[in-house]
């Protein structure tokens, strides 16, 4: 058995307890395999263990992976988007997280547009307000759901945080029942023509936490593919 293959029973079964302290289905929660800066090989390996969604910070990673991997994955891209690396999306990737500003959403539309295909979203949170980290306030998501509510080829799924970086896990959970709070507060008030469905919160180091309070995609890369190399 491959260290990808351990790794991946173990994070499964972790999803599996987490699902049942919180009384949800296993079938509730998606787990993305984020396979940034790893080789080909790993993901092919992951693949072979019945792995179909993985996550991608970078727009040219995903452009390469995509070529070398022609089998029907779902791609998501979660890391911070410049405006023009948008056009190379649309038919690569199945959803974007990293939804923040205006401008983005609006480079989105037009390059959906061009493809005569709709986009899956998801406005990126920064709940814990830091600095580092990129995405709205709290304060600053409904109105900017509001914006692009409108829009014809961006669909709103929901939302995704990176919550800190922590030795505790607990210490997130707060972050995490706030993103929560917010998705169904902002579902209540039927801004959009439908309900957003999507939060995406929890990373190898506090997925069982998230999951707990509510998460649908949870992020894990080092729990199954080990520590990254940010050399290459």
């Amino acid at each position: 058995m491959s260290i990808i293959e351990e790794n991946l029973k173990v994070v499964e079964e972790r999803i599996c307890k987490a699902c049942e302290r919180s009384g949800r289905d296993r079938s509730e929660v998606t787990l993305i395999a984020v396979s940034k800066t790893k080789p080909v090989e790993d993901i092919r390996e992951a693949m072979r263990c019945g792995i179909t969604v993985f996550g991608e910070n970078k727009v040219q990673e995903i452009r390469d992976k995509t070529e070398a991997i022609t089998e029907k994955l779902d791609w998501h891209m979660i890391g911070h988007l410049q405006n023009n690396k948008v056009k190379y999306l649309p038919g690569k990737v199945c959803m974007i997280h990293s939804v923040d500003n205006l401008k983005l959403a609006q480079e989105i539309e037009k390059q959906a547009a061009k493809h005569d295909l709709v986009m899956d979203i998801l406005c990126e949170v920064n709940v814990a307000e830091e600095d580092s980290k990129f995405g709205l306030k709290v304060s600053e998501t409904e109105d900017f759901i509001r914006e692009i509510a409108g829009f014809e080829h961006v669909n709103v799924r929901g939302l995704m945080t990176i919550a800190p970086y922590t030795e505790n896990p607990e210490s997130n959970r707060g972050y995490f029942n706030m993103l929560k709070n917010l998705k169904d507060s902002i579902n209540e008030k039927d801004i959009l023509d439908h309900k957003m469905d999507v939060l995406s919160m929890g990373m190898t180091g506090d997925y069982e936490v998230a999951i707990e309070e509510g998460a649908t995609f949870v992020r894990v890369g080092t729990g199954i593919f080990g520590a990254r190399n940010y050399n290459i």
